[in-house]
């Protein structure tokens, strides 16, 4: 048996924690192939089988888990006593965040923070999971929640609201159905575990349907399933936004309802004195408080203050 490199230990348990060659592969700034190369390597090193690969992405074997509980600590700390020598960038900002908060809230926001901040370099990190600061390199985050993440540093942006949304072919398709009784339409089934479609109906009276045209595992996939017309999705307006400017999604009726959960800023207490994250922190909070200010939301403005 060969001798494992402390590189591929490295790389070993961050493809073993996150599950996934490609996150893992953006995370160390390599291809998915070489990665993959890696692992493939340290597998005949220590002749043994560490992942079976699938489709949907990487599983440890009984002797991966071996290894990933014998190593995983003690990478751990060699990671976290050399992140004391590294020099850090002041400009350079590393920032993870959701698909949906990314693509449909900060991105399209982007081109004014680097046209005021033209020295500030973004490392941009989309992901379903939360990162975990203690061993991951990155300096804050874009949440969804109630902003109850122990110790942590949480600053609350704005709240949500939600809608019921259809593509407007849907929209002319059904005619002169009433867009305020929704048991006229095809709806579509909700990600979210709680349902908001029994809040909605709890709130504004109705029933929800005894079943859905089609359900979900992902907002995105329930959001394209809208976009493409087959039915009406309960739509979070922070999401819907940019589609409803661009014509490519409608609210329908007029009323609206609030949800518990906000989107934060939220990070480590190291990342605090970062000079890159003090200048993204301003520009952000001023952005937030815009497009509260701008959200076509009856009392939008107050919700947003007491949620």
């Amino acid at each position: 048996m060969g001798k494992a490199p402390l590189a591929l230990l490295q790389q070993f348990v961050q493809v073993a924690r996150l599950g996934n060659l490609s996150r893992a592969a953006a995370q160390a700034n390599l291809t998915v192939s070489a990665l993959s190369h890696q692992m493939r390597q340290l597998e005949e090193r220590l002749e043994r089988q560490l992942f079976e690969r699938g489709p949907r992405g990487v599983k440890l074997t009984v002797e991966g888990c071996s290894l990933l509980d014998a190593v995983g600590e003690h990478v751990d700390g060699i990671q976290h006593a050399l992140s004391h020598y590294r020099k850090r960038r002041d400009e350079t900002l590393t920032l993870s965040a959701s698909p949906g908060i990314m693509s449909g809230w900060l991105v399209p926001r982007l081109p004014r923070l680097v046209a005021a901040h033209p020295e500030l370099e973004l490392n941009l990190q989309s992901g379903s999971t939360l990162v975990n600061f203690e061993r991951e390199p990155v300096d804050a985050a874009l949440r969804y929640g109630r902003g109850e993440w122990e110790g942590l540093h949480s600053e609350r942006l704005f709240g949500e609201w939600i809608a019921p949304v259809g593509a407007p072919a849907l929209v002319a398709r059904m005619g002169d159905a009433d867009p305020n009784d929704l048991a006229q339409w095809p709806l579509l089934g909700d990600p979210n575990p709680s349902n908001r479609w029994k809040d909605w109906f709890a709130r504004f009276g109705g029933a929800a349907p005894h079943r859905y045209v089609a359900h979900f595992d992902s907002f995105e996939a329930q959001r394209h399933a809208a976009l493409e017309g087959l039915g009406v999705a309960m739509g979070r307006m922070v999401m819907s936004k940019s589609l409803i400017d661009a014509g490519r999604l409608q609210v329908l009726g007029t009323r609206y309802l609030p949800v518990e959960d906000a989107y934060w800023l939220v990070y480590p207490t190291r990342s605090g004195e970062h000079p890159g994250l003090q200048v993204f922190r301003a520009w952000l909070l001023a952005e937030a408080d815009d497009y509260c200010r701008h959200l076509p939301v009856p009392g939008s403005g107050d919700a947003a203050a007491s949620d």
